[in-house]
């Protein structure tokens, strides 16, 4: 039941996805030349979503309500309210700043959650790593669409 529960908020989460979608708008910007092409994210997320509930999950039934699992809630969070921002609302700078607040609690989990599974851990470094890529890519768009 509890695996269903965390399937169910990672769903939940990554239909902010499917609900602020790039469109029209972020295919004007100026984007930098390693912009990863438009098939690569869908792809990665469905695999980085299928690690983070496992590794919720997998956190939970070890530790209940802990210092890692509040990491991973505050995550879930942030990282559902990224699209929202960037695409949603076309805040370039709050995104970013949602971004670098994922990217800290991604970190906070993988520290936090390492003495309670290890597989928990190394399962959200891919993420970690995708989500490195993104706060620059953010970070560039925002900067090559600035009006100086």
């Amino acid at each position: 039941m509890a695996a269903l529960m965390f399937i169910g908020i990672v769903v939940i989460a990554a239909s902010s996805g499917a609900i602020f979608k790039p469109g029209e708008w972020y295919d004007s910007l100026r984007k930098p030349t390693w912009t990863p092409p438009n098939w690569a994210f869908p792809v990665v997320w469905t695999l980085l979503y299928a690690a983070i509930a496992y590794a919720g999950w997998r956190v939970w039934t070890l530790s209940g309500w802990s210092l890692p699992m509040a990491f991973w809630g505050v995550q879930i969070i942030v990282n559902a309210m990224w699209s929202w921002m960037f695409f949603g609302l076309r805040r370039m700078r709050l995104a970013l700043a949602d971004v670098i607040a994922l990217w800290v609690s991604i970190l906070g989990f993988i520290l936090t959650s390492w003495p309670v599974s290890e597989i928990a851990a190394l399962l959200f470094l891919p993420y970690l790593a995708w989500v490195t890529i993104a706060a620059f890519l953010n970070y560039s768009v925002l900067r090559l669409n600035s009006r100086s």
